[in-house]
């Protein structure tokens, strides 16, 4: 039976085409000359009711649980602000250094949501659109991990697209996910925007993963873009 967190830590996006796009990998490396200092390139216009916007998410046909917002720094919680980084309206920017995530409105106004950054979230940075939205994606790891770590095999179970975790509250990739993939014709880059199980990661580095976002987040950006957004993944 697999747990809540089985694969929590195996969630490391691949450069696999298709929906599977995950893999585990030990403690978060950072790119050599990386820095994590974390910038600022915007000021709080507003915030939402936090209750009310990291309660239970209603309408999902799994669970999106309640988060204990208290517990996570508030500049990485959802809020309106400025913004002057030059991107359209209607784009998302992605700054892994500050970990954060904007969804510009205007030219000067944004929504940012706190992310929790893992070793392939620092791997890439450039231009990219969304290419593919899922909603509760089901987790199939690469076969080079099961390779890897063959008893892995034995906790997953038949899913549409291979052995795997069905979408749902064990998924890795949390309660929506969205590919990215090149502009110029490169395909998947591998690179992918998904919830989490573990909110309080939110706003760190991580061991796995490329962006995760609370699932009420990821929820919501989701219901905002469509396959073509344009993403600017900005270097750390």
């Amino acid at each position: 039976m697999l747990t809540r967190r089985s694969f929590t830590l195996a969630a490391l996006c691949s450069t696999a085409a298709g929906l599977a796009g995950c893999s585990s990998i030990g403690n978060l490396s950072l790119p050599e000359g990386s820095s994590t200092k974390r910038r600022t390139l915007s000021r709080t216009l507003s915030v939402p009711n936090y209750a009310e916007v990291y309660a239970a998410y209603p309408g999902e046909r799994a669970p999106i649980l309640p988060v204990n917002y208290r517990a996570i720094d508030p500049r990485y919680l959802r809020q309106t602000v400025e913004f002057t980084g030059g991107a359209p309206a209607g784009s998302i920017v992605v700054d892994p250094g500050s970990y954060h995530l904007y969804y510009v409105e205007s030219a000067k106004v944004a929504t940012r949501y706190g992310v929790g950054v893992g070793r392939e979230g620092f791997g890439w940075t450039g231009e990219a659109k969304i290419n593919m939205k899922r909603d509760w994606p089901d987790w199939v790891p690469p076969r080079e991990m099961v390779e890897r770590e063959p008893e892995i095999k034995n906790r997953l179970e038949m899913t549409p697209r291979g052995l795997g975790v069905r979408g749902g509250p064990d998924s890795p990739l949390g309660a929506r996910a969205m590919y990215l993939f090149g502009t110029h014709g490169e395909g998947d880059l591998g690179y992918r925007i998904h919830g989490t199980l573990e909110p309080e990661t939110v706003g760190s580095n991580v061991s796995s993963g490329c962006i995760r976002m609370i699932n009420q987040d990821i929820a919501h950006l989701y219901a905002r873009v469509a396959p073509g957004t344009p993403v600017t993944v900005l270097p750390v």
